[in-house]
Protein backbone atom coordinates (compact mmCIF):
# COMPACT_ATOMS: atom_id res chain seq x y z
CA UNK A 1 0.00 0.00 0.00
CA UNK A 2 2.94 2.18 0.86
CA UNK A 3 4.41 2.56 -2.72
CA UNK A 4 0.88 3.41 -3.94
CA UNK A 5 1.68 7.12 -2.25
CA UNK A 6 4.67 8.24 -4.33
CA UNK A 7 3.24 6.44 -7.42
CA UNK A 8 0.78 8.75 -7.58
CA UNK A 9 2.59 11.80 -6.58
CA UNK A 10 4.70 10.59 -9.58
CA UNK A 11 1.77 10.64 -11.65
CA UNK A 12 0.40 14.34 -10.25
CA UNK A 13 3.86 15.87 -11.30
CA UNK A 14 4.01 14.16 -14.58
CA UNK A 15 0.23 15.16 -15.59
CA UNK A 16 1.24 19.11 -14.42
CA UNK A 17 4.54 19.61 -16.32
CA UNK A 18 2.94 18.14 -19.59
CA UNK A 19 -0.34 20.69 -19.42
CA UNK A 20 1.77 23.56 -18.39
CA UNK A 21 2.31 24.37 -22.24
CA UNK A 22 -1.34 24.24 -22.74
CA UNK A 23 -1.80 27.54 -20.87
CA UNK A 24 0.49 29.65 -22.93
CA UNK A 25 -2.27 31.93 -24.20
CA UNK A 26 -4.22 31.98 -21.45
CA UNK A 27 -5.90 34.79 -20.06
CA UNK A 28 -4.99 33.87 -16.19
CA UNK A 29 -3.49 36.36 -14.08
CA UNK A 30 -1.55 33.17 -12.93
CA UNK A 31 -0.23 32.14 -16.19
CA UNK A 32 3.28 32.77 -16.30
CA UNK A 33 6.39 31.76 -18.45
CA UNK A 34 9.32 30.64 -16.49
CA UNK A 35 12.70 31.32 -18.01
CA UNK A 36 15.93 29.38 -17.95
CA UNK A 37 16.81 31.80 -14.53
CA UNK A 38 14.10 30.61 -12.60
CA UNK A 39 12.37 34.62 -12.62
CA UNK A 40 8.67 35.09 -14.40
CA UNK A 41 7.24 37.49 -16.79
CA UNK A 42 3.86 37.86 -18.28
CA UNK A 43 2.40 35.46 -20.91
CA UNK A 44 1.76 36.65 -24.22
CA UNK A 45 -1.47 38.58 -24.50
CA UNK A 46 -2.01 38.47 -28.89
CA UNK A 47 -1.95 34.89 -30.13
CA UNK A 48 -3.04 33.49 -33.38
CA UNK A 49 -4.01 29.28 -33.57
CA UNK A 50 -4.31 27.68 -36.56
CA UNK A 51 -7.82 26.23 -37.50
CA UNK A 52 -6.77 23.26 -39.05
CA UNK A 53 -4.36 20.73 -37.25
CA UNK A 54 -0.63 22.19 -38.17
CA UNK A 55 2.51 21.01 -37.01
CA UNK A 56 3.31 24.84 -35.18
CA UNK A 57 0.10 24.51 -33.04
CA UNK A 58 0.82 20.77 -31.82
CA UNK A 59 4.58 21.45 -31.03
CA UNK A 60 4.35 25.08 -29.71
CA UNK A 61 0.39 25.54 -28.84
CA UNK A 62 -0.18 28.55 -31.09
CA UNK A 63 1.08 29.94 -34.82
CA UNK A 64 2.71 32.70 -33.28
CA UNK A 65 2.37 35.52 -30.30
CA UNK A 66 2.95 38.66 -30.01
CA UNK A 67 6.68 37.97 -28.86
CA UNK A 68 6.56 36.62 -33.05
CA UNK A 69 5.89 39.89 -34.34
CA UNK A 70 8.58 42.31 -34.78
CA UNK A 71 6.46 44.66 -36.36
CA UNK A 72 3.32 45.71 -38.13
CA UNK A 73 3.64 48.61 -41.27
CA UNK A 74 0.20 50.32 -41.42
CA UNK A 75 0.91 51.56 -44.51
CA UNK A 76 2.34 48.67 -45.85
CA UNK A 77 0.28 46.19 -44.50
CA UNK A 78 3.46 44.11 -44.02
CA UNK A 79 3.28 41.77 -40.49
CA UNK A 80 7.39 40.98 -39.75
CA UNK A 81 7.84 38.24 -37.77
CA UNK A 82 10.96 37.19 -35.68
CA UNK A 83 13.80 35.05 -38.28
CA UNK A 84 12.94 32.54 -36.27
CA UNK A 85 8.82 32.68 -37.88
CA UNK A 86 10.32 32.66 -41.32
CA UNK A 87 9.75 29.75 -42.06
CA UNK A 88 5.85 30.10 -41.07
CA UNK A 89 4.67 29.64 -44.63
CA UNK A 90 5.57 25.80 -43.94
CA UNK A 91 3.76 25.16 -41.01
CA UNK A 92 0.33 26.79 -41.71
CA UNK A 93 -1.74 25.19 -44.36
CA UNK A 94 -2.63 26.95 -47.82
CA UNK A 95 -6.30 28.21 -47.01
CA UNK A 96 -6.27 27.45 -43.73
CA UNK A 97 -7.99 29.67 -40.92
CA UNK A 98 -6.40 31.70 -38.18
CA UNK A 99 -7.98 32.61 -35.39
CA UNK A 100 -6.55 35.79 -33.71
CA UNK A 101 -7.03 36.18 -29.77
CA UNK A 102 -6.40 39.39 -27.93
CA UNK A 103 -6.40 38.89 -23.77
CA UNK A 104 -8.05 35.48 -24.19
CA UNK A 105 -11.24 37.26 -26.20
CA UNK A 106 -11.84 35.94 -29.71
CA UNK A 107 -10.08 39.66 -32.16
CA UNK A 108 -11.39 38.84 -35.08
CA UNK A 109 -14.86 38.29 -35.79
CA UNK A 110 -14.25 35.84 -38.95
CA UNK A 111 -10.67 34.98 -38.45
CA UNK A 112 -8.33 35.75 -41.00
CA UNK A 113 -7.45 33.05 -44.19
CA UNK A 114 -3.72 32.47 -44.74
CA UNK A 115 -2.93 32.94 -48.48
CA UNK A 116 -0.42 33.09 -50.93
CA UNK A 117 0.09 34.74 -54.30
CA UNK A 118 -0.31 31.10 -56.04
CA UNK A 119 -4.01 31.39 -54.89
CA UNK A 120 -6.54 31.53 -57.42
CA UNK A 121 -9.73 32.23 -55.04
CA UNK A 122 -11.03 35.78 -54.04
CA UNK A 123 -11.31 36.84 -50.23
CA UNK A 124 -13.66 39.14 -48.81
CA UNK A 125 -12.20 39.61 -45.12
CA UNK A 126 -9.81 39.49 -43.41
CA UNK A 127 -6.14 37.41 -44.93
CA UNK A 128 -2.78 36.51 -43.73
CA UNK A 129 -0.59 36.46 -47.05
CA UNK A 130 2.42 35.32 -47.76
CA UNK A 131 3.62 37.31 -50.49
CA UNK A 132 2.71 40.77 -52.61
CA UNK A 133 2.67 41.13 -56.00
CA UNK A 134 3.60 45.15 -56.55
CA UNK A 135 3.27 45.63 -60.10
CA UNK A 136 6.00 44.12 -61.89
CA UNK A 137 7.83 42.90 -58.29
CA UNK A 138 7.09 39.72 -56.72
CA UNK A 139 7.94 39.81 -53.06
CA UNK A 140 7.05 36.15 -51.45
CA UNK A 141 9.23 36.08 -48.57
CA UNK A 142 7.35 38.54 -46.15
CA UNK A 143 3.60 38.39 -44.67
CA UNK A 144 0.86 40.86 -45.31
CA UNK A 145 -2.35 41.05 -43.27
CA UNK A 146 -4.66 42.68 -45.85
CA UNK A 147 -9.21 43.08 -45.88
CA UNK A 148 -9.24 40.91 -49.14
CA UNK A 149 -7.41 38.99 -51.48
CA UNK A 150 -6.17 39.40 -54.20
CA UNK A 151 -6.53 43.71 -53.71
CA UNK A 152 -8.09 44.67 -57.01
CA UNK A 153 -10.98 44.09 -55.00
CA UNK A 154 -10.85 46.34 -51.96
CA UNK A 155 -13.40 48.23 -53.39
CA UNK A 156 -16.07 45.38 -53.25
CA UNK A 157 -19.40 46.31 -51.34
CA UNK A 158 -18.46 42.97 -48.98
CA UNK A 159 -15.06 43.96 -48.68
CA UNK A 160 -16.01 47.42 -47.53
CA UNK A 161 -18.86 45.97 -44.83
CA UNK A 162 -16.20 43.38 -43.49
CA UNK A 163 -14.11 46.16 -42.87
CA UNK A 164 -16.60 48.16 -41.08
CA UNK A 165 -17.88 44.86 -39.54
CA UNK A 166 -14.48 44.70 -37.66
CA UNK A 167 -13.58 47.80 -37.70
CA UNK A 168 -13.60 48.21 -33.48
CA UNK A 169 -11.34 45.18 -33.28
CA UNK A 170 -8.63 46.42 -36.02
CA UNK A 171 -8.51 49.71 -33.95
CA UNK A 172 -8.05 47.31 -30.64
CA UNK A 173 -5.21 45.30 -32.79
CA UNK A 174 -3.55 48.26 -34.05
CA UNK A 175 -3.58 49.88 -30.33
CA UNK A 176 -2.14 46.40 -28.37
CA UNK A 177 0.86 46.42 -31.66
CA UNK A 178 1.25 50.51 -30.76
CA UNK A 179 1.79 49.49 -26.65
CA UNK A 180 4.17 46.93 -27.51
CA UNK A 181 6.09 49.36 -29.68
CA UNK A 182 5.76 47.20 -32.57
CA UNK A 183 3.26 49.12 -35.12
CA UNK A 184 4.89 51.31 -37.27
CA UNK A 185 3.50 54.35 -39.30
Amino acid sequence: MKHYKPLAWMMAIAIATFSLPLTACSNDDEAVNVSDDNQTEPMAELCAYGVMPTKARGAHGALFTDDDIEWFDLNTRELRFRDAMEPLREEIPLLAGIDIYLDGEYLFSSGATFVSLICSQMFDDLVLCCGKIDGEVIDDGHYYLYDCYPAQFIDDERVKANRLRRASQWEAFLKYLESKGKLRK
